[in-house]
């Protein structure tokens, strides 16, 4: 069997896993991935990441046809709202999408295998993985295992999930009519980005959350700035709420759910979204009897070029914990691909953005000034409102600011947050800025086109040493 093991075995085809995939055959590796699932691209492209951008988009589109389209000189009668037209263009987009992640593996000759697959023992070099399709099974033998398994939605105690009535982000991305009330359990970004969903299409929403703030995190004034915005926009934001259940209610003419809240009244809705976070994938493929050490949240323990306790036996991505992001998972998956193939493996977590696509959305990079404060590091902070930027008052779009964290001593960038109109394309600059070492000096003596949003970061930059033009 060694002459036809495989160099590299992946489980799992989401971001992390199919990336990984992909720079392996570019290194000249032997590489096939299973999963489970018939489409490739995991949960992101499945039922995450790009569904829900696709409906965000599709909404706003549709608040804006309905109340701004006037302003610019548009003349149109009643917007309605066709539903089913829109799912079906978001599953358009991600069969695209899928199929396209199809293509390319095939394209760079890695074997995709569908089914569930179990490491079943190590012997020396070899590692034996058993893929389950159905009744039959699979034995395949490699040199190497990346484990790239994921996330699923968590849950709370005292919450029965119907997989209907009480479900998660899975099922609020296909509901077949807009529920009349929608409680969402969780203001992380999950929990906004489909109650702004919802809220456009119609939906009263009441947003529960066990903390005395949105997006635990982020940057508390970048939130707390946010909050007042998605109030106005008629989300319902109850914080400090602990949730003690949520059950779909008895008989037969007892439509509904009821959900109930510590020291409150019962709440009666149509839905109720537990959007409370994500639990790694790491109970399936045998990895505990292979001697891989998992913690007691689930998730796998590895050193910095991701190699499990297991020899041979690698992960990355949701199921080793760190921020539970697709973009992560893929820089992990090409480091830890690099580092197989005898190469350096280096991430700078502290360059990994963070997005919520709302509207307006919500970006960062870097540390928090709550996280600087309380290491006791020196800063200087520069912020600046799009609302002064030429560009803005062009689009329309003046909520917010960026707001810039500089060492006080070195003016090297620590962290840059952003809530406005396209923060999560306007990121990309901050992150260049931290991985490169950047001062705030650099980023306002870097030319930046006019008139931009991007203006913003410069006027911000200059703010950090009180040298904004426009303000």
């Amino acid at each position: 069997m060694t002459g036809s093991a495989l160099d590299l075995l992946i489980i799992g085809a989401g971001p992390g896993g199919y990336v990984a995939a992909i720079r392996a055959a570019q290194l000249g590796l032997r590489t096939a991935v299973v999963d489970e699932h018939p489409a490739a691209g995991g949960v992101c492209l499945r039922v995450g990441c790009i569904p829900s951008k696709a409906l965000l988009e599709s909404s706003q589109r549709l608040v804006a046809a309905r109340g701004e389209l006037a302003a610019h000189g548009g003349v149109a009668g009643e917007i309605g709202l066709d539903l089913q037209a829109m799912m079906k263009r978001k599953d358009r987009v991600v069969t695209t999408l899928t199929r396209g992640v199809s293509s390319l593996l095939k394209r760079n000759g890695i074997d995709r295998i569908q089914g569930r697959a179990r490491v079943d023992g190590i012997d020396g070099e070899l590692r034996t993985v058993v893929v389950a399709a159905g009744d039959a099974e699979q034995t395949l033998q490699a040199r190497n295992v990346i484990v790239a398994t994921g996330s699923r939605p968590a849950s709370l105690p005292g919450i029965e999930l119907d997989g209907d009535g009480i479900g998660t982000s899975t099922e609020a991305l296909a509901y077949a009519e807009v529920p009349e009330r929608l409680v969402v359990i969780g203001a992380g970004y999950i929990g906004l980005e489909l109650s702004a969903v919802w809220n456009r299409l119609g939906s009263r929403v009441v947003v529960l959350e066990y903390l005395d703030r949105i997006l635990p995190g982020a940057d508390a004034e970048i939130a707390a700035a946010a909050a007042k915005i998605f109030a106005r926009q008629g989300l319902d934001i109850r914080l400090g709420c602990r949730v003690l259940g949520a059950a779909v209610k008895d008989g037969k003419e007892a439509a509904g759910c009821v959900v109930e809240v510590e020291g409150q009244d019962p709440i009666e809705c149509d839905r109720v979204l537990v959007a409370v976070g994500r639990t790694p994938i790491s109970d399936g493929p045998g990895l505990e009897e292979a001697g891989v050490t998992v913690d007691e949240y689930g998730f796998i323990q590895v050193d910095e070029r991701f190699a499990t306790s297991a020899p041979g036996v690698f992960a990355i991505g949701d199921v080793i914990g760190g921020p539970q992001l697709a973009h992560k998972a893929e820089e992990e998956g090409m480091a830890c691909v690099e580092g197989i193939a005898g190469g350096y493996v280096h991430i700078d977590y502290d360059a990994i953005p963070g997005i919520v696509y709302t509207e307006p959305e919500v970006a960062s990079v870097g540390r928090t000034e709550e996280q600087l404060r309380e290491a006791g590091t020196p800063y200087r902070k520069g912020t600046f409102p799009f609302r002064a930027i030429g560009r803005a008052r062009a689009t329309g779009s003046l909520e917010g600011f960026v707001k810039i964290l500089a060492h006080a001593d070195t003016d090297a960038v620590l962290g840059v947050h952003i809530l406005g109109n396209h923060a999560g394309d306007l990121i990309a600059e901050a992150v260049a800025a931290i991985s490169f070492g950047a001062s705030a000096e650099d980023l306002f003596r870097t030319s930046h086109a006019h008139p931009t949003l991007a203006e913003a970061i410069k006027e911000a930059a200059l703010a950090v040493h009180d040298r904004a033009i426009h303000m």
